[in-house]
């Protein structure tokens, strides 16, 4: 294989990554030759064409710059406004700008215009996520070989969806360009199938509609997943035993819920709180004795729909409070601030129950990182959405449909009850479960099938459409 490239919206910062995908991704890099290419994180008046490169953390990183009006039209607008709410089914937020596609369509030029210059013939490029669906298309305009490789982060939309969302005719073709096209789960390449074996329905705008050739891309299922083994070493670790100590001072004999997300109305933070606030309810012996905790970082706060999130989040916090709180007992605790992996981890394993119920997930590595850091000897239980890529690989969890508020809070009641014996049992399927889609396995699995080590030079430097 050359050197790997991977492309992303965001490089990598100094110091530890927090999110998943600069998690995944780091190790991956710094077993090859090559490196991350992405947005600076900059806005400037007039960005130079030129990537500038530089070694971060021991990475070889390379940066472009972007106007604020190409940034605000491709990352705020296209992206998070349209893609994003369409692809998780939330049709209703989606907010639709037609010169927002202009933008985002002129900034997937420029990362493969200033891209360009640096490939050589054998190199093989990973593109990440829903921000850069034409690079691609874009690339190969350019004249680029190259293997290229995309994988989405987010679920794949279902047709009807996909139809609502401008230009998809175009963002499929786009998709097409390249040679594997990944996802987290089956039901997301089903989606993808569904549109490939259908095309696009007629429409009354534009020209008429010309189907898609698929026959020169692969698309497959690969769930990613986290480290469950190093984060079985962080839940033990000097940081982890730290933050444990600071929370059962506070907890004293109170089993711990737990929560961790961004805040992000994908998440379903406000159904969560309301169905603990009913397990309180149906059940007075669970009072005094539980405690919520939930961990919600800000997230796109510029944005309305997230701002709308967080304060109905802040709304059923301060009603479960004020309905139950007690002057020696406080229900829950919020805390809108984001911890570094080893405390994650301590929390992770001090917790009863982990509360995993996103209203619609890619994959969700919080379920991953909370399988991974529990005591084998006195395992929490997994509450987890069947609407996270997740469920697919972790059936042991118990399943809830999180728009249903009294399962989830049965769910709670259940896993709160549950045996010792039982809980071992299903843990140690959901770790077996997580180590088989542990984050080497998905970069490894994907690189092979991207490039395997047979591939001959006149495939790799096949195709110019």
């Amino acid at each position: 294989m050359g050197r790997l490239i991977i492309v992303s919206n965001r490089t990598p910062g100094k110091g530890p990554a927090a999110g998943g995908l600069a998690v995944a991704l780091r190790k991956t890099l710094a077993e090859r030759e090559g490196f991350w290419f992405g947005w600076s994180g900059k806005l400037v008046d007039a960005p130079s064409s030129e990537a500038r490169f530089e070694s971060i953390d021991g990475l070889t990183v390379a940066q472009i710059d972007l106007t604020r009006p190409d940034h605000h039209a491709y990352y705020a607008g296209f992206s998070n406004s349209i893609l994003w709410p369409s692809f998780h089914l939330r049709l209703d937020l989606a907010t639709i700008e037609g010169h927002w596609y202009e933008g985002y369509r002129a900034v997937n030029q420029q990362f493969a215009r200033a891209l360009l210059p640096h490939l050589r013939p054998d190199d093989i490029i990973w593109v990440h996520d829903y921000h850069l669906i034409p690079l691609a298309s874009e690339l190969r305009n350019l004249g680029a070989r190259n293997r290229i490789g995309f994988y989405l982060h987010i679920p794949f939309p279902t047709a009807d969806a996909l139809y609502a969302i401008p230009h998809h005719n175009e963002l499929m073709r786009d998709l097409s360009r390249y040679d594997l096209v990944g996802m987290q789960a089956k039901r997301d390449v089903a989606a993808f199938t569904e549109f490939a074996d259908h095309q696009s329905p007629s429409s009354i705008s534009g020209n008429p509609l010309k189907s898609v050739d698929f026959s020169r891309s692969e698309t497959a299922a690969f769930p990613i997943g986290s480290d469950p083994d190093a984060f079985a070493s962080l839940a033990v670790s000097p940081a982890a035993t730290k933050m444990v100590k600071r929370v059962e001072r506070t907890l004293r004999e109170q089993r711990l819920i737990l929560g961790v997300d961004r805040l992000d109305y994908s998440k379903g933070l406000p159904q969560r709180v309301e169905a603990y606030e009913k397990l309180l309810a149906n059940d007075a012996r669970f009072r005094r004795v539980t405690h919520l905790m939930q961990i919600a970082p800000p997230s796109r706060d510029s944005i309305k729909e997230y701002q709308e999130t967080s304060d109905a989040l802040d709304a059923i916090c301060g009603r479960v409070m004020g309905r139950f709180a007690e002057p020696d007992w406080s229900p829950l605790t919020y805390v809108k601030r984001a911890y570094g992996q080893p405390s994650l981890a301590g929390l992770y394993r001090l917790a009863r129950v982990g509360l995993v119920t996103p209203l619609r997930d890619g994959m969700n590595l919080v379920a991953h990182e909370f399988v991974g850091s529990q005591d084998p000897a006195n395992p929490g239980v997994l509450v987890l959405s069947r609407f996270a890529g997740a469920a697919e690989i972790f059936p042991d969890a118990i399943m809830v449909n999180p728009f249903d508020t009294d399962e989830t809070a049965e769910a709670l009641r259940m896993a709160l009850d549950m045996p010792l014996q039982e809980r071992i049992d299903r843990w140690t399927t959901l770790m077996a479960a997580a180590r088989k889609y542990s984050v080497d396995n998905w970069s490894r699995n994907f690189l092979e099938r991207l490039a395997p080590a047979t591939t001959s030079d006149s495939a790799t430097a096949r195709r110019t459409a």
